[in-house]
């Protein structure tokens, strides 16, 4: 009979979430999402605007994101979606967090949240209205700090589809 000592231990998996920080807590939240296998199916970087900026169009599964995002926000009260772009394989978005007056203010059927249940309810409903599970395991958090911390990511997200070829999540969506 084998020891167990023997077998080899999987690797610990490292903490995406800050240990002792309150996610419900009122302040702001970079986030990012990608898709399982990063699979380029949310949406296309195409043509250009008037300034020749590259545009995105959003293929179903991106139109079914967009949509969970803007119903999410009015059914979680304290959770607002400040910005966001949905990119071929992955989404960035700034969420707040206000708690000021949101339990007794807020309507019955209106509920608070924290910002993984924000994020693992958002990606439970597109899966389900996709029909399978388009998402990667966990996501990406980052607290903004203060204001300059939020206008550098604030144009990171906005200048995310004209640096699309150039990052780091960029995947060919001809192959």
């Amino acid at each position: 009979m084998a020891e167990m000592n023997n077998e080899k231990q999987l690797p610990k998996r490292k903490q995406n979430r800050l240990k002792e920080y309150n996610y419900s807590a009122d302040g702001w939240y970079f986030i990012t999402i990608c898709t399982k296998g990063r699979m380029p199916i949310l949406s296309r970087i195409v043509g250009s605007d008037i300034l020749g900026a590259p545009q995105v169009q959003l293929l179903a599964c991106g139109k079914i994101v967009e949509k969970n995002l803007q119903q999410l926000q009015t059914f979680y009260v304290n959770i607002k979606v400040e910005q966001y772009v949905i990119m071929p394989n992955h989404v960035h978005m700034i969420l707040s967090v206000s708690n000021n007056g949101a339990p007794g203010m807020s309507p019955p059927t209106k509920q608070c949240a924290t910002i993984p249940l924000f994020v693992a309810t958002l990606k439970r409903f597109c899966n389900k209205e996709f029909g399978e599970q388009i998402w990667q395991r966990s996501f990406y958090d980052h607290i903004i700090r203060d204001q300059n911390d939020g206008a550098e990511i604030s144009r990171y997200i906005y200048e995310n589809p004209i640096k699309w070829s150039s990052d780091k999540l960029f995947v060919d969506e001809q192959n």
